[in-house]
């Protein structure tokens, strides 16, 4: 059997290594697979598995374009073009679809080939943007229009995928729901719950729609030693960790600034994934370091660290929760979208309260001290609840 994703990266940042995850796991059941991607370097080990959609000027093309028009999934014509007829001659079995936003493929030429190939069709949705009009997320400003009359006005034009001449919501809703919809064979899967019920109210709601955790590579997360406490000096410091691929304010990025000013000294936030940019505007107390593709320096951040802290605004189910757990650092989140589903009920603090989240993190040094052996024990419970669970086998649906 051929099994051919489609992301936006591939075996790097989340989505990407969700889908190098499963094509692992896919090879040792002997399938083969490729993963189609739109952007960006791919990892030396992964690159048995990489197809390049277009290239940097396609891209840079697609995002000039999408800047002007708002009209992101619209462009990238000629690439599409050619990678369909790429499509046609390795021919695969299943065609497994991931983030079809990120300025690298046209997904009205995709979805009309889908609804004449004949091919079983999944899509993992990992944000909402396949039911608006513009945006991935809505939950941080409240907004329904994509479940009532539909979007218009987005007032969000301004994020990702971001837009600075014209509003096009509207349209690209309207136009989003005549493709997204008439597929054959299509079955929706969300990582989360909370995703899955909100498909349910959408113009997806056709599908059948089936909810998968995410998986992580436990061999990859899991208790790691490192030098990281002795070579930032912070032996003596309770490390309060977050995390993200990008950092922005629905991220709780600006939660992490005011946590700073609450906690005492014996506390110290580290944040990775930042941007120079925002390297340069965080107070000099957060320890600041940039965006890494290594999986096993991710590791043994994690290790390091006492506590996870995830104060996300809106978020599907995030996998640094995963990440960090395996890793046997505990985690605390936000009551926000799907990350309270990857932790326990005590983990949960009410979204945007920022003395109860420095109550929370407190109470846990309370109880908890920080040893490879403790970090060891969690990671053995971590396990059986998560193989019990089957988050690991999220490949089962090609069975």
């Amino acid at each position: 059997m051929k099994i051919l994703q489609i992301n936006t990266v591939c075996g790097i940042r989340s989505t990407g290594r969700i889908c190098t995850d499963i094509a692992d796991v896919l090879e040792e059941k002997q399938y083969e697979c490729k993963i189609a991607f739109g952007r960006e370097a791919v990892p030396s080990q992964y690159e048995k598995y990489a197809v390049r959609i277009g290239n940097r000027i396609n891209t840079y093309l697609d995002v000039l374009t999408t800047r002007i028009f708002d009209n992101a999934g619209f462009n990238s014509k000629g690439a599409t073009k050619r990678f369909i007829n790429w499509v046609k001659e390795y021919d695969p079995d299943v065609i497994h679809l991931h983030n079809l936003h990120g300025y690298y493929i046209n997904i009205e030429l995709l979805f009309d080939y889908l609804k004449t190939s004949g091919k079983p069709v999944i899509w993992t949705l990992h944000d909402c943007w396949s039911f608006t009009g513009h945006c991935t997320h809505f939950d941080y400003i409240g907004c329904e229009k994509w479940k009532t009359e539909g979007c218009s006005n987005c007032p969000l034009k301004k994020q990702y995928p971001k837009a600075i001449v014209f509003e096009n919501s509207k349209n690209n809703y309207e136009k989003k729901k005549r493709i997204f919809t008439g597929v054959p064979e299509m079955t929706i899967v969300t990582p989360s719950k909370w995703l899955g019920d909100l498909v349910k109210q959408s113009f997806l709601k056709e599908y059948p729609v089936k909810v998968i955790n995410n998986g992580i590579d436990l061999n990859i997360f899991k208790p790691t030693e490192s030098g990281f406490r002795q070579e930032h000096k912070l032996e003596n410091k309770k490390i309060v960790l977050g995390v993200a691929s990008t950092w922005s304010k629905r991220k709780g990025l600006y939660d992490f600034v005011k946590l700073s000013e609450l906690l005492n000294d014996d506390y110290k936030i580290v944040l990775v994934g930042l941007n120079k940019e925002q390297m340069k505007k965080m107070p000099s107390d957060i320890l600041c370091i940039e965006r890494t593709n290594s999986t096993r320096e991710l590791a043994e951040i994690y290790t390091a660290a006492d506590v996870l802290v995830n104060p996300t605004y809106e978020d599907n189910y995030p996998t640094v929760n995963l990440e960090a757990q395996a890793c046997g650092t505990p985690v605390i989140t936000y009551k926000t979208g799907g990350s309270p589903e990857s932790v326990s009920e005590n983990a949960i603090v009410p979204k945007g309260d920022i003395n109860k989240l420095t109550e929370k993190i407190e109470s846990l040094f309370d109880l908890k001290i920080n040893s490879m052996a403790n970090k060891q024990d969690m990671y053995l419970e971590y396990i059986n609840i998560y193989e019990y669970e089957g988050k690991h086998d999220e490949n089962f649906i090609f069975n």
